[in-house]
């Protein structure tokens, strides 16, 4: 970082010199003067180029830098601050080069990554627990909810992508570089609450796997531990490239996608009632806990710091951002894989639910003790003996398919649900850098960075596995879902916002109909998840609780309201300014024109240019 500041009074007296009179003048200043005045000369030049090459390149989205600061040269002419904020992955993937625009499968297969690793965020642990307690409590009767929350979650990633391409910043450098101070604290702040949520839902889906794949030979709290080692092992393979980074997410998909899919052959469900349920959006005979279910579904499936991932994933790829083409090109692939490999994260949460759908769905309690009993499982006091609906979670989920289908279909469960369990957490350690580096520009080391939020991750959940009961364990996923749904505005808001801001997505900046499409989504979601969390805390049936969520209400709703606020005016609602302008000293210019930009200033009258 370079930075120049140059005080108010040596410009004033350089000023003065250039005015004393030839007789009291030394050679030196004479000297001075003169290139002084050669400099403005230069400088009018490079104005009268920088306007020219403007009118050249309006076809060309450019590369965006901030000027919030600048300095002052000798003569008085406020010149830009070149700071660097680039927190990009240091391997770029080349991209072939082709005049064509048909679709090329080999341009495809080098865009093929991002898209996988981002959707590892909707096979997570958590995920996996809302699809079989969507199996078990509705049957095949919401699996529309999961379909639509799946495209909506695609639209949202087109965003996301769309940013980070374009503007070549990921979704946290544009809220660092667009949003005041304390917004911008709280935002990340929130951001990190999420991620740190869903790092101890992997953590939970370890360590219940690795307790059934050992028979309870290791107790959960010796499951958390290992999942501490296993993470910083994944971290060494960073080092042999991208690709193969990329090509290990792969594998994990891939062994979920047996795994479950095993399951699902196994048990053989009805495929006339999975299709009526995928695309016939109706729910008869369904209560409150069906419609619960239902919200809990979208709140699972988009997850708020995957939209900040996914905007800074893509930059991995070698795409010239000046040339209108290739970004054009480049969002259209991203949108091909990111579809792809969505479809793929669909179909395996599409088994999960159609294999408890079939075969537990209004099971009770009593029944599944016998079956367990009658096959001389350890786990059947897990069931009390009652007529009470099963209840089931993912540790609960492989005990009753091994006590129905064999013990084969508990591991095998069990290797999904740690394949599941150990890439989020990869993920999520790339998201909390990434999203470090673009609200704070502090670059950690990953090392550093797991290590602190794993810590804050695995104390709470450490201690419940030492001194609570697996129930306990699996329950803290209900609380991580509703905080998780509480994050979702801090990601929805500013993507819509910042894809909708020309100064920052030029020619590709949303037009009218995805602005709408987008409020709509973002209404929805929002609307969902607040009754998601309402119902959650209505159902403790806590005075505390409600008094401190009354209190954390009033400031949560004034931060999305400051939010929506800031949206609706970038958006063009020009009543809603109030008189004051949003972000008028943020401006955003090409980085290849800087050494030509000039904005001609008077002095500040601070003490120091650089503001």
């Amino acid at each position: 970082m370079f930075v120049y500041i140059h005080s108010r009074e040596q410009a004033v007296s350089e000023h003065s010199a250039l005015q004393q009179t030839p007789f009291t003048m030394s050679m030196k200043q004479e000297k001075r003067k003169i290139s002084v005045i050669s400099e403005n000369s230069k400088y009018q030049q490079d104005m009268m180029t920088f306007n020219e090459e403007k009118k050249e390149s309006t076809d060309k989205p450019p590369k965006m830098i901030d000027t919030t600061f600048t300095r002052m040269n000798s003569a008085g002419s406020l010149l830009p601050l070149e700071i660097s904020f680039d927190s990009s992955q240091e391997e770029k993937i080349p991209i072939p080069n082709s005049s064509s625009t048909r679709f090329s499968f080999r341009k495809l297969w080098a865009f093929t990554g991002p898209g996988f690793l981002m959707s590892i965020a909707y096979l997570d642990p958590g995920n996996i627990e809302s699809d079989l307690q969507s199996g078990a409590v509705a049957g095949f009767k919401i699996l529309w909810v999961l379909l639509l929350a799946t495209i909506l979650g695609l639209v949202l990633q087109r965003l996301s992508a769309r940013l980070g391409v374009v503007s070549g910043m990921q979704l946290a450098e544009v809220c660092r570089r667009q949003y005041p101070k304390v917004p911008r604290i709280a935002l990340w702040l929130m951001v990190e609450l999420a991620i740190i949520g869903s790092d101890m839902q992997e953590v939970i889906g370890s360590a219940i796997a690795i307790n059934l794949l050992s028979v309870g030979r290791i107790p959960l709290w010796g499951g958390v531990l290992i999942t501490i080692v296993d993470t910083f092992f994944f971290l060494f393979l960073d080092k042999y490239g991208l690709r193969k980074l990329e090509a290990l997410f792969a594998f994990f998909i891939a062994v979920m996608a047996v795994t479950f899919g095993y399951e699902y052959v196994t048990v053989k469900p009805d495929q006339l009632q999975l299709l009526r349920g995928m695309f016939v959006p109706t729910c008869d005979g369904c209560g409150s806990k069906q419609l619960q279910q239902a919200v809990g579904t979208v709140g699972a499936v988009i997850m708020p710091h995957n939209i900040y991932l996914y905007s800074a994933l893509v930059k991995s790829r070698d795409v010239n951002r000046a040339n209108k083409n290739e970004v054009t090109q480049a969002n259209r692939y991203f949108f091909i894989e990111a579809c792809l490999a969505l479809f793929v994260s669909f179909l395996i949460n599409v088994f999960v639910v159609s294999v408890f759908a079939e075969a537990f769905y209004n099971r009770t309690n009593a029944q599944v003790h016998e079956v367990c009993a009658n096959s001389s499982s350890p786990h059947s006091d897990l069931f009390p003996i009652n007529n009470d609906t099963l209840s089931v979670d993912i540790y609960k989920g492989g005990v009753v398919l091994g006590c129905y289908f064999g013990a084969a279909a508990l591991y095998i469960w069990a290797i999904g649900i740690l394949a599941a369990g150990q890439s989020s957490t990869m993920s999520g350690t790339y998201t909390g850098q990434f999203v470090m580096e673009g609200f704070l520009n502090l670059k950690w080391s990953r090392f550093t960075r797991v290590v602190f939020t794993r810590t804050i991750a695995i104390t709470p959940t450490l201690l419940v596995a030492v001194f609570q009961s697996v129930d306990t364990l699996t329950g803290m996923n209900d609380l991580l879902n509703v905080l998780m749904s509480l994050q979702l505005p801090f990601a929805l808001i500013p993507i819509l916002t910042f894809t909708s801001m020309s100064s920052v997505m030029h020619d590709f900046v949303n037009g009218l109909v995805w602005k709408i499409i987008g409020g709509i989504i973002i209404l929805i979601i929002c609307c969902i998840n607040v009754y998601f969390v309402v119902d959650y805390i209505w159902g403790l049936h806590m005075l505390v609780f409600y008094i401190v969520a009354a209190i954390l209400a009033v400031a949560y709703l004034c931060f999305i309201s400051y939010l929506l606020w800031f949206c609706l005016v970038e958006m063009g609602v020009q009543f809603l300014r109030c008189g004051r302008a949003v972000s008028a000293d943020r401006t955003m210019i090409p980085d290849d024109q800087t050494e030509t930009f000039r904005q001609v200033g008077s002095v500040c009258s601070d003490e120091s240019t650089f503001h």
